[in-house]
């Protein structure tokens, strides 16, 4: 059965020249873009084409209407890959207070899969040259936020479209990579995951709770501290406590195996000491979790719940409570990959920073509070 090609969006300006600010470039980014959907459609896999490039310029609405706006987030959320052709300027919008067009394309590809979104910066060092204005400075606080630039010093067209093939290139590979461990995961009924489904609970779990510490131990620089494992997260010290649910959330025998574990935090203050900030604590879920189950753990709704690849992150902004739920640690390798997964997402979104910081308020907190139980 033949499948569809992988399509690619590429975002810019387009009338915009190369470079885009201060410079003399005789170019526009829309005859990069030209030239870049000539390029990639006629590269072959196998001798067949597998590519189609989408540019907005190929399309009727006229551009600055609603219809080109709705087409082109449309074209964003389809599309399997996002280059983003980036030089500061957020690009049209329909109202003046609005984003433009080019950080509406971004924001809604990054939103729907980070992982499919490759940016191509054509800016020099020199921020007094770049696009001014609260449109475009907001697009390039969030492109800046996301870190995800790319490729060599960018100095002329002929290195932007070198430049976008290799993202292009890199984005394919990182893709299938990514595929490739979904299908490996996709089936539980043989192998190690089969094993871990014939153990009972308390088996299972401290199964699960085994391969989460030697996993969290084993990260660069971190030592266990004989409860759990501390591990150096944004230059501080942090605590991390792993627990396991050995079946379904929604089954209350495998979910009350853990409980609300940060109301024992005050247990772990001997393991707080010599500047030693958290507890933060990791769940291994046996198979899925939502936003729903995770707040039902933490006991409100009033906090920060993130839904990532790797499972779901709770942080209370009062208490400084961190809750990370890993989802189908259905295997030790399924454990380990989402537990990667969530290391990942923190350096990449630049919540590793926060993490380390609520977990120096709890330590503080749960410092507090031992003294008090103490008799």
């Amino acid at each position: 059965m033949a499948r569809r090609k992988i399509k690619i969006m590429i975002s810019s300006r387009c009338n915009d020249r190369f470079p885009a600010v201060g410079g003399d470039g005789s170019r526009t980014l829309s005859e990069i873009r030209a030239q870049l959907k000539q390029d990639i459609e006629v590269e072959k896999l196998f001798g067949k084409e597998a590519f189609e490039v989408w540019i907005n310029e190929d399309e009727p609405p006229e551009p600055g209407d609603q219809d080109s706006w709705d087409l082109c987030i449309e074209q964003a959320r389809e599309a399997d890959l996002l280059l983003v052709l980036y030089n500061g300027n957020a690009g049209w919008s329909l109202a003046s207070g609005d984003i433009g067009i080019c950080h509406a394309e971004f924001m809604t590809a990054y939103s729907e899969s980070s992982g499919k979104v490759s940016v191509v910066s054509l800016l020099d060092g020199d921020k007094n040259r770049r696009p001014k204005g609260p449109q475009n400075e907001r697009f390039q606080a969030e492109i800046a936020r996301a870190n995800l630039f790319r490729g060599a010093t960018i100095a002329s067209p002929d290195d932007a479209i070198r430049e976008a093939k290799k993202a292009v290139r890199e984005a394919v590979l990182n893709l299938a990579h990514q595929g490739a461990r979904e299908v490996k995961r996709s089936r539980y009924n043989a192998g190690p995951a089969l094993d871990w489904s014939r153990m009972d609970f308390m088996a299972r779990q401290a199964a699960m709770r085994s391969v989460v510490a030697e996993a969290l131990t084993s990260r660069g620089k971190a030592s266990g501290d004989g409860i759990g494992a501390v591990l150096p997260v944004a230059g501080k010290k942090v605590l991390f406590l792993p627990h396991a649910i050995p079946a379904a959330m929604s089954v209350p025998a495998a979910r009350e195996l853990v409980g609300q574990p940060f109301l024992k935090d005050h247990l772990s203050v001997p393991a707080l000491k010599m500047a030693v900030a958290g507890p933060v604590h990791v769940i291994a879920c046996h198979k899925s979790v939502s936003e729903g189950q995770a707040m039902t753990i933490l006991g409100f709704p009033d906090a920060t719940i993130v839904t990532g690849s790797f499972g779901v992150y709770v942080a209370d902004n009062v208490q400084k409570i961190q809750l990370c739920l890993i989802a189908n640690c259905r295997d030790e390798s399924s454990t380990r990959h989402g537990l990667q997964k969530l290391f990942d997402w923190l350096v990449q979104t630049g919540e590793e920073t926060l993490l380390a910081e609520r977990a120096a308020s709890r330590s503080r907190i749960v410092g507090a509070i031992a003294k008090e139980a103490a008799p």
